[in-house]
């Protein structure tokens, strides 16, 4: 109905996973208490050709009012010719809590049938990953949250990790490409900025766009798109939400009153909602104690106002009474969760922040749910609506200790170092790490905890712990943010190191950039010239495929010295592998250079793998360089490591160089028989990218012309699979 929050519940697009959905079970390491479920089902991904997304999220139950405004986006988005060439846009903006998410929902819901190519839906708010949303984010922001919100499309029309494009220009042309033959609907929830609309606008004939902001974002009219303030209910709509919510029959027997609840609440519908509930709950209370206690409250307004605007006052009063209902152990907890930097928790965050059990924290859970003042989302977690949140928030501050929201971000921050780290340990033991996890997790044997993680138990628990990771991505960047705020710095490097295996396996590059630079200036403030030194290195990546290679380069300079000043010779071996990174694309003899001393250090330091990696990328860089024979022997090197360690995906993309190599010396057959076997070993690994490139060039040392094609038509095959643009240019090699 239009009387819920302003928004839609918000779990099920943080933590949206590609078509997968995830939960989980028990951990209990150091601070974490209590149960935490993971319930994560993957399907597979059906090819381009055949999906139709269907992101926008079903509209709230008994929707009420609002039929001017559908009436004015049919107006504004369903053109009458189909086949122009303009896409109509439709910005709804108004106050949080007015429905404008509700109303772009139930419009899109309307309309599926007017979009054959599928809907989109984009939630800004979870992007930014914390707070309302500053309007310093506005300008700061735009660009990163765009990039990601073009992946999130690409990778709903089909497009895999692996062939998203690193740049936000290429993403939104690819993303023109993809939307061209469509005619599709993109919805934007919650934008901050013009920026963030325009590279969204669908291509196809047909095609629409409609966003909502807080924001007026007049500069879009520039760009002819249609902008749809949306108001507060008039008196007519807001006794009509009412008397849906809380009961004709109540409303009509206190006409009056009622018609002064409604002026009260400002017309606004999370307003309405929660004084409805209170109607629902507590039958005895009438609508004239209702209204009393309301016009008392209106002196206490102005403490958690989030502007001047009196709507938003109204709100916090309806809170405020909702709140005094509360027995005192829920209020307790709803101060608790105000201080909670993410968007969304569980039970056993909650248990944790507020220093309870699992047993003990889920009935004050059940309260605040049946006050209202609790969101559920489908996948079973918890979430404030933003005002709310300000609400409690602003309680804990008035009625708690003055340390009290650094403790719970402290708590916050254990919870989910614990949690990232058995995650990380999961995905590969062996990485290096600065941080000491045994320390981190409370226990003696690293080993022993994580075959009792949560993620032991699932059938490929490194799937299992990456999907997890990319579900609290947005909690976890809060939880930094919150930790770095708050000034502790040790927490805020070990947890940034951890979570670095994310971004190793899924390009999210402004988070990635942004969790290294918080980590790397907290290592610095600690005085941990090791920890500084490996963020610093790490921070190189995103900068170099974010096209900053200055940037990258004085990150590589003071990792340099950092990791020489702390003695550590690993992580000397792995500044220098960075370097050359970074100097592959500047200085190739110097890259070679740099891989020389990482292996040399790696030896040093008796890392086998840390040495097979170096090895293997100096021989891809003398192949580029031409010393063919030597680059074959560092090639073998490192495949042979590779295998002894058990990383088959690696070994095979060693032998496919191998291939290769022996490609450019001349021997086909040798060619042949490598890159054969690398193409079978990377399908075995689900490595669908790199097999793909093994075949093209196994298609080009055959002698036998059907076999060259059954290749090109697997790796086309593979290609549509994951919505590359290498596609049309098979189709074209393979029709030739």
């Amino acid at each position: 109905m239009d009387g819920t929050a302003d928004r839609p519940e918000r779990g099920d697009v943080s933590n949206s996973l590609s078509g997968s959905t995830v939960h989980g079970p028990v951990v209990q390491a150091r601070e974490v208490h209590g149960g935490i479920t993971f319930n994560y089902h993957q399907a597979p991904a059906p090819r381009p050709a055949d999906r139709r997304p269907d992101q926008v999220p079903r509209p709230v139950g008994r929707f009420v009012n609002r039929r001017r405004d559908l009436a004015h986006l049919d107006g504004v988005l369903i053109e009458d010719d189909e086949a122009t060439a303009h896409c109509p846009v439709g910005v709804v903006s108004g106050l949080p809590g007015v429905g404008k998410t509700a109303t772009a929902c139930q419009w899109a819901h309307h309309n599926q049938r007017r979009f054959p190519g599928g809907q989109l839906f984009i939630d800004f708010a979870a992007l930014r990953g914390s707070g309302s949303g500053a309007s310093g984010d506005r300008a700061g922001g735009a660009g990163a949250d765009v990039s990601e919100a073009l992946a999130m499309c690409l990778r709903a029309l089909g497009v895999e990790e692996s062939y998203l494009p690193a740049g936000l220009a290429e993403r939104t042309a690819l993303f023109r490409t993809m939307s061209a033959d469509r005619r599709m609907l993109v919805v934007l929830d919650d934008v901050t900025h013009p920026a963030q609309v325009r590279p969204l606008v669908p291509q196809g004939a047909g095609s629409a766009l409609l966003a909502t902001s807080t924001w007026r974002l007049g500069e879009l009219a520039l760009d002819g798109a249609a902008l749809l303030p949306l108001d507060t209910l008039d008196a007519e709509g807001a006794l009509h939400l009412l008397g849906t919510l809380g009961g004709q029959r109540r409303i009509d027997a206190e006409p009056e009153a009622a018609a002064r609840l409604a002026e009260l609440c400002g017309g606004l519908p999370i307003a309405l909602r929660i004084a409805a509930a209170r109607l629902h709950t507590r039958q005895r209370l009438t609508i004239a104690d209702l209204v009393a206690e309301l016009t008392d409250e209106q002196s206490r307004l102005s403490h958690i106002s989030v502007s001047s605007v009196h709507e938003e006052r109204t709100v916090s009063a309806a809170l405020e009474l909702a709140y005094r209902d509360l027995p005192a152990p829920a209020a307790a907890l709803y101060r608790t969760l105000g201080c909670l930097p993410g968007r969304s928790f569980d039970a056993a965050l909650a248990a944790v922040a507020s220093d309870l059990t699992s047993r003990q924290v889920q009935p004050l859970l059940d309260t605040l749910e049946a006050a209202s003042l609790l969101g559920v989302a489908e996948d079973g977690r918890y979430r404030l609506h933003d005002l709310v949140r300000l609400h409690a928030l602003e309680g804990a501050r008035q009625a708690e200790p003055p340390d009290t929201e650094r403790q719970i971000v402290t708590r916050a921050t254990g919870h989910y170092l614990a949690l990232t780290a058995l995650a990380d340990l999961t995905i590969r033991v062996d990485r290096l790490r600065i941080v000491d996890l045994a320390d981190v997790l409370g226990v003696a044997d690293v080993s022993a905890a994580v075959a009792q993680s949560p993620f032991a138990g699932a059938d490929a628990p490194a799937q299992d712990a990456i999907a997890w990771l990319e579900a609290e991505r947005p909690n976890l960047l809060a939880t930094l943010r919150a930790a770095a705020r708050y000034g502790l710095d040790r927490q805020t490097w070990q947890l940034s190191e951890v979570l670095t295996v994310l971004f190793l396996h899924h390009r999210h590059l402004a988070d990635w950039r942004e969790v290294a630079e918080l980590g790397a200036d907290a290592a610095a403030r600690d005085g941990v010239p090791a920890a500084e030194a490996r963020l610093r290195s790490l921070l190189s990546r995103p900068l170099l495929d974010l096209g900053r290679d200055e940037q990258a380069r004085e990150q590589l300079e003071i990792a340099e010295r950092r990791a020489v000043e702390s003695g550590h010779l690993a992580l000397q071996a792995s500044v220098q592998e960075f370097l050359g990174r970074y100097l592959d694309r500047h200085d190739p003899q110097r890259a070679i250079a740099a891989y020389r001393s990482s292996l040399a250090l790696n030896i040093q330091a008796d890392e086998e793998r840390g040495a097979a990696l170096a090895g293997y990328f100096l021989g891809c860089a003398q192949a580029a360089a031409g010393d063919l024979d030597t680059a074959l022997t560092a090639l073998e090197a490192a495949r042979r490591t590779f295998l002894a360690l058990h990383d088959r995906r690696m070994a095979a993309r060693a032998l496919a160089d191998l291939g290769r190599v022996r490609a450019r010396q001349g021997d086909r057959s040798g060619a042949a028989a490598d890159l054969s076997a690398a193409a079978g070993e990377l399908r075995e690994q689900r490595a669908g990218h790199y097999e793909a490139q093994a075949l093209e060039d196994l298609a080009d040392v055959l002698d036998d012309a059907e076999q060259a094609r059954d290749c090109l038509s697997r790796a086309l095959e593979i290609h549509q699979a994951g919505g590359s643009p290498r596609a049309a240019e098979l189709r074209a090699r393979l029709a030739g």
